[in-house]
């Protein structure tokens, strides 16, 4: 059983603070994740999966001058924020639930933000790692041209920042959906892969049946595509977007909407044990 919180004193024999005990929960994350092979693989192998097998089985060009691969790149690091927070906090919560790690944490002295301070630092690690390794791949399997523009990587850092905010409060919501750990995957999987058909990061947004670019529209990684779309490809591609144009100021408003409703059913919803043990 892994150590919750650290026990020493600083100099001053008073025990560590938020921040401290939340970096030292990052460490033990890490090392949980590393030893959890199905969730690496469907965390950080899977997207990079998915991207060869694409890239390789379709290339042509989705517009001038624009591969598939140049497209589907874009889409693969939108859904990546998704994989790495979401996904990843609304099956792992449930299943620490199960075994009883959360019980045994509220229990400790440590405060219950260092919990959380934990998955943000395993998450923004996961995701860095994912970008760099799938951007590479890209770069030399499929001949993918990064940005040069420090305006697109400035783009490129709020929208991965709103978006990794906004999934990661929603991955702590949904946990709460599952009735039990085993079955969190069976939930939140289907999820997230209904919304990668029609958020266009399989296919081509503008081609999709109109009530499925609508529905899709609601929700915040069709905005986590075009966002990365913008960045990742030309300033020409805007006229295959609906609206003629990249539409950032939106995408940050969805975000940011969809981030406040998150944090009140995250603050209402989650639980750090069983219904049956409160």
């Amino acid at each position: 059983m892994t150590t919750p919180v650290s026990d020493t004193t600083d100099a001053t024999g008073r025990l560590p603070g938020t921040l401290s005990i939340g970096l030292h929960r990052v460490r033990i994350e890490l090392l949980q994740f590393g030893r959890d092979r199905e969730a690496a693989f469907f965390t950080v192998i899977l997207p990079v999966l998915l991207l060869v097998v694409f890239g390789s089985a379709f290339s042509g060009d989705v517009a001038r001058g624009v591969s598939f691969s140049q497209y589907f790149l874009a889409g693969m690091i939108a859904s990546g924020i998704v994989y790495t927070s979401f996904q990843n906090l609304a099956i792992s919560i449930p299943q620490e639930r199960d075994v009883g790690t959360l019980k045994r944490l509220l229990g400790t002295p440590m405060p219950k933000a260092s919990y959380f301070i934990g998955k943000i630092g395993l998450i923004l690690v996961i995701y860095i790692g994912q970008v760099v390794l799938m951007s590479a791949i890209g770069v030399v399997l499929f001949d993918v041209h990064l940005p040069s523009d420090p305006a697109d990587w400035w783009t490129f850092t709020w929208v991965s920042a709103l978006g990794l905010v906004c999934c990661t409060l929603l991955g702590i919501a949904f946990s709460a959906v599952a009735r039990s750990g085993r079955g969190a995957p069976a939930l939140v999987s289907p999820v997230v892969l209904v919304l990668q058909f029609t958020s266009g990061v399989f296919f081509q947004y503008d081609e999709l049946p109109p009530w499925m670019q609508q529905l899709a529209a609601l929700f915040p990684l069709k905005w986590l595509c075009q966002g990365m779309r913008s960045v990742f490809l030309p300033d020409s591609f805007q006229r295959q977007e609906l609206a003629g144009s990249w539409e950032l100021g939106r995408t940050a408003l969805v975000l940011a909407l969809w981030s406040v409703a998150a944090l009140v059913l995250a603050l209402r919803y989650f639980r750090w044990q069983h219904r049956d043990d409160t």
